[in-house]
């Protein structure tokens, strides 16, 4: 059985585009700001490209965020992907489809409490 890992650029780019909404701020404000093309930063937000840290660099003061906050989110991020991925490795949890990391429910059997454990990876959103 192969191990499933979360994927870095995933997670950079749902963290940014939320550190973006947050904010309030479109993709046209922020890829202007940070001059880089909206296509281009529309991509890394869906994880489609990953950036290099001047690019980040860039993103983060057009969104008014350290590089270091965007870090730490990212880490946090990635740390509970982590968990929820062993989690469902091993059957404790079957996350719930479309749910993210967010909902876990203890994973169903087949027969009701003897057979094998129905096991189903984080649906984790591009």
């Amino acid at each position: 059985m192969t191990t499933v890992r979360p994927v870095l650029r995933h997670i950079v780019g749902e963290t940014l585009r939320a550190l973006r909404l947050r904010r309030r701020l479109t993709l046209r404000e922020v890829s202007g700001a940070a001059r880089v093309s909206l296509g281009y930063l529309s991509e890394v937000e869906r994880g489609r490209k990953e950036p290099s840290s001047e690019l980040l660099a860039a993103i983060c003061g057009a969104l008014g965020v350290e590089l270091s906050d965007l870090f730490g989110e990212v880490s946090n991020r990635l740390r509970r992907e982590e968990k929820v991925l062993a989690a469902v490795a091993i059957g404790r949890v079957a996350a719930m489809p479309g749910a993210g990391s967010a909902r876990l429910t203890p994973a169903p059997t087949v027969d009701g409490g003897t057979g094998p454990r129905v096991r189903a990876l984080p649906h984790v959103a591009a």
